[in-house]
């Protein structure tokens, strides 16, 4: 009598991450182009942590049509249940359990991370502080999801790049934020840089949100300077993406942002990986 095959739950494990994978790969060109040039051991976890942020973010942006609250909550809670029982048969937290778990991401970012989506459904303008706590939730806990990927469990190395991982995650989302001034505030009736009034966007006003990514963005270069060899090609690559970018943005007028969505063509993209190629083949990114 033939010996039927073992059947075991790897194949489900596998469907999964192909699914946050494919939804990396969907949305964000420029995320799934960087990823890609992380170790291979790297690139599934921190596809299965885009694949969780989108999700969640479709749901608060673009499911208009539906009750955004009660998806929300009934994500979340499906999130930790995951998270807990070690499986799900949503794929996309599937996968997201399986690298909360194997890297034992602290579940406080997590709960940081819906705090800010929340207040998405509620919120249409922010004081400082507000600001900067959906600032915290929305980017700076996801770039800490990525470096407990990227330090694989070397906790001295973690604390030491927290600062600058918060600040790339900053970085980036002040930049799109920048980027997505007409969605955000004539689709969407969102407002989320403090004081800040969009019927008259000035030129001060552009210049001091500016300054403070700049900022960001010159901590999160320090931090990415001292990554482990397996993530700094890749991190480099999605920081000079989304400082080109910045750059552009800067290059436009205040009235004219409402007007447009800034982007970075294609061939730009491939000269940026070609320059980060060279200057890591010659040891310059130390």
């Amino acid at each position: 009598m033939p010996q039927l095959a073992v059947m075991t739950i790897d194949l489900f494990h596998s469907v999964s991450n192909e699914c946050s994978k494919e939804v990396t790969l969907r949305y964000s060109t420029s995320f799934s182009s960087a990823i890609r040039l992380l170790h291979k051991d790297l690139r599934q976890p921190i596809f299965n942590i885009y694949g969780f942020v989108r999700f969640a973010d479709e749901i608060v942006d673009t499911f208009h049509q539906h009750d955004k609250q009660e998806l929300l909550e009934q994500f979340k809670i499906e999130t930790f249940d995951a998270i807990r029982r070690g499986i799900s048969l949503n794929p996309i937290l599937n996968s997201f359990q399986l690298t909360v778990n194997q890297y034992k991401i602290d579940h406080q970012l997590i709960h940081a991370f819906f705090s800010s989506m929340e207040s998405d459904l509620t919120q249409n303008g922010y004081d400082r502080q507000g600001y900067e706590e959906y600032i915290y939730g929305s980017a700076e806990v996801v770039g800490l999801m990525c470096l407990y990927i990227f330090c694989e469990g070397a906790k001295e190395q973690y604390e030491g790049l927290k600062q600058s991982a918060k600040a790339l995650g900053a970085a980036f989302q002040k930049v799109n934020f920048l980027r997505d001034i007409k969605a955000d505030f004539i689709d969407l009736s969102r407002i989320y840089f403090p004081g800040c009034d969009f019927h008259n966007f000035t030129q001060r006003d552009k210049q001091q949100i500016q300054e403070d990514i700049e900022a960001d963005f010159k901590e999160a270069y320090k931090g990415i300077l001292h990554l482990p060899m397996k993530a700094k090609f890749g991190v480099y690559v999605a920081y000079k993406y989304y400082y080109s970018l910045f750059r552009k943005i800067k290059g436009i007028e205040p009235q004219n942002i409402l007007e447009q969505r800034i982007r970075i063509p294609n061939y730009y993209k491939a000269y940026i990986v070609l320059r980060a190629s060279v200057k890591n083949s010659l040891r310059l990114l130390q």
